[in-house]
């Protein structure tokens, strides 16, 4: 049989590296500079590089199911798993109240050396539809997955009360990504450089079947077309300086129009 996975390995040491030798040879030199994190879904079929039309060492990627951000301290409030349910679950008294510990991730730390030790411009989180994690959080989990199950419990807070139909998936989705820029800002290095003005934060859904990326929009509070849009996304956040305009979390509601289903 054709070890096809050899041949595409030799084809780029053919065919592709020569036309960025020189390139590659400087990222080496003179160390990776990229300007945006992109916290991605590790769906096969997203394409950062083909969304973006990136070069090398443009994009720092980081890639997960869902393309979720834990929680910089680690803990989720606690939604009453039984003991034993997830793997490690611990439960904790904090601030007041019961948090169940979820642990610390390779994206928690992506995005601290992004921020940190890279100084990336921008941070885009890229949902997408037909996401397989999003529709889990609907389903049941196979018993094997343990590590799949703790993981879904971050993007809980983004699932309706509902059936899952196409248009509640699609609305999860995108209240998914805002819920992932939102918990970005829990991060400290990520919130005093949004407020300095050295970061930005860029909510995107990529609609597959139309290859058009729907970005957020803080103002409107809601997700644009990018070929209608005026910008390639702001947000979880409004203008900073003034608190009063600051008035918690947004777009993630939960409106009369999704109420339970009798």
């Amino acid at each position: 049989m054709p070890d096809e996975l050899l041949a595409r390995l030799r084809r780029f040491n053919k065919d592709y590296f020569p036309q960025y030798e020189a390139r590659f040879r400087d990222l080496v030199e003179q160390g990776q500079h990229p300007s945006t994190l992109f916290i991605g879904c590790s769906d096969s079929r997203i394409v950062p590089y083909m969304l973006t039309g990136a070069g090398p060492g443009e994009l720092f990627l980081v890639r997960n199911v869902a393309a979720f951000v834990p929680p910089y301290d680690g803990t989720l409030e606690d939604r009453g798993c039984e003991e034993g349910e997830h793997r490690g679950c611990q439960h904790l008294e904090a601030g007041g109240g019961d948090r169940q510990w979820v642990g610390h991730h390779g994206t928690a730390a992506a995005i601290e050396y992004a921020v940190l030790a890279l100084e990336v411009k921008h941070i885009i989180v890229c949902g997408h539809s037909h996401c397989g994690g999003i529709r889990a959080l609907y389903g049941d989990v196979p018993a094997e997955a343990r590590n799949l199950k703790a993981w879904l419990d971050m993007g809980r807070e983004a699932a309706l009360p509902v059936q899952p139909t196409p248009e509640a998936l699609r609305r999860t989705e995108e209240r998914s990504v805002v819920l992932q820029l939102e918990r970005l800002m829990d991060y400290p290095m990520v919130r005093s450089r949004v407020e300095q003005g050295k970061l930005s934060l860029h909510g995107w859904h990529y609609v597959i079947e139309d290859g058009e990326v729907h970005v957020f929009d803080v103002q409107q509070g809601r997700f644009v077309p990018a070929s209608m849009a005026e910008h390639s996304g702001t947000g979880p956040y409004r203008d900073l300086r003034d608190a009063e305009r600051d008035t918690g979390a947004l777009f993630n509601e939960i409106d009369d129009a999704w109420a339970p289903r009798r």
